[in-house]
């Protein structure tokens, strides 16, 4: 199981403390209103000098939401991301404009909502698509702990996609669940803010007994 780390705010130092608590990859965001954290992440250019301190810092894969709408992404800022070093983006299906499936020099993700109907999601590889984001717990149940409801539709999901399902921390996930989710098909789990916080050390202490838990599955 993959390790991930969303980070709360565009910072080196979180990023330095992600990357020594044991996160195999480091996601961040731009031109994001995002819930969970409470952040307003601005355009690519505000954090040009941060993205290159980080990738020159972290040799895993870093990730990046381009975009919380439809209208906020735009290919020359994606241009500028891939040139930064990004290796995966996500962002989700409906807003994700079609040409970005064209893009050759970043590998490509998708999220869904809890709007989307999982009977529905068949399978994806063949859109040049590499894993999967479960993003599907309501915004008004952020927060709370994972349900065996839960567990039932990250499996219905793994079962039923060809490639890796990932899920994000929306609820406030705890060590004692990755032998579920794994025993679910859940190939990558997501830490942000609801699980790990906004500061370093809160950070480092979250993932390094998320690290603890994946390594004794």
């Amino acid at each position: 199981m993959t390790l991930i780390v969303s980070l709360p705010e565009n910072r080196a130092d979180l990023a330095q403390a992600a990357s020594r608590a044991g996160a195999d990859a480091i996601k961040m965001h731009v031109n994001v209103n995002h819930r969970a954290s409470g952040n307003r992440f601005a355009v690519v250019q505000t954090y040009t000098d941060t993205f290159k301190k980080i990738r020159e810092e972290f040799s895993g894969p870093l990730g990046i939401v381009p975009g919380g709408g439809f209208d906020d992404i735009a290919a020359t800022e994606m241009e500028k991301l891939i040139g930064l070093g990004f290796n995966f983006y996500s962002v989700y299906a409906h807003h994700k404009p079609s040409w970005m499936l064209g893009l050759q020099e970043i590998e490509k993700t998708f999220a869904i909502s809890s709007d989307y109907q999982i009977e529905l999601i068949g399978n994806v590889k063949h859109f040049g698509i590499t894993a999967l984001e479960a993003s599907i717990i309501p915004g008004e149940e952020y927060g709370s702990p994972l349900t065996f409801k839960d567990v039932l539709a990250y499996n219905r999901l793994a079962q039923n996609v060809d490639v890796p399902v990932l899920i994000p921390s929306q609820r406030k996930l705890e060590p004692y669940d990755i032998p579920i989710l794994y025993q679910a098909g859940v190939k990558a789990v997501m830490l942000g803010a609801i699980v790990t916080g906004h500061t370093e050390a809160s950070l480092e202490k979250a993932i390094s007994t998320f690290r603890a838990a994946i390594e004794s599955l």
